[in-house]
């Protein structure tokens, strides 16, 4: 058992039978009565971010939770199969718990898995991921990069909007967390 002394930010807390990924953490000790932590906390399955104070020198129960990298290898149904790049193990991870990390992921690509108890419980990819446009409307001759935007499509399948002048086959960098367009990339 450890003591909210010991609340970091990315610990996992066990609280209820939930577990909960700590994201803020501040001790206060104001000038009258005991110290305490306040808490920002994300629920590690649903994402629901909730705000909790503990009393200071508080018992609390921490999780083990394993953070490593796996490969990308291949969808099976609705389900993701990643291998371990040191044991070579294979995990399948359902298709929930992926979320809209799968808009983004390639074959053979690194991403960061947290288990617990030998479940995944979410997938983590890098802040942006370098795809290759698929297929957008070819763009029209004047067309400059602060005229507006246009749906294209990346090849994992996903849509991005992408400036005007941008045509199918660019390599362009998105950012993870929303889909946005970050920039074109030249190999």
């Amino acid at each position: 058992m450890a003591t909210t002394n010991d609340i970091k930010n990315g610990t996992v807390l066990n609280l209820d039978g939930q577990l909960w990924n700590v994201i803020e953490f501040q001790h206060v000790k104001p000038g009258k009565g005991g110290a305490f932590v306040r808490t920002k906390l994300r629920n590690v399955l649903s994402g629901k971010v909730v705000d909790k104070t503990f009393n200071a020198g508080t018992k609390i129960d921490t999780a083990t939770v394993d953070r490593r990298d796996y490969q990308y290898l291949y969808k099976d149904g609705t389900d993701f199969v990643f291998m371990d790049t040191d044991t070579y193990d294979q995990i399948t991870v359902p298709g929930e718990t992926v979320g809209d990390a799968a808009n983004f992921m390639l074959e053979s690509q690194t991403i960061l898995i947290a288990l617990h108890d030998g479940s995944p419980l979410y997938v983590e990819l890098p802040p942006s991921v370098v795809l290759e446009i698929t297929y957008t409307e070819p763009g029209l001759q004047g067309d400059r990069s602060s005229a507006g935007t246009k749906p294209a499509t990346v090849e994992t399948g996903y849509e991005i909007q992408v400036p005007l002048f941008l045509e199918t086959g660019t390599k362009v960098k998105v950012d993870t967390r929303d889909g946005s367009y970050l920039g074109r990339v030249n190999d």
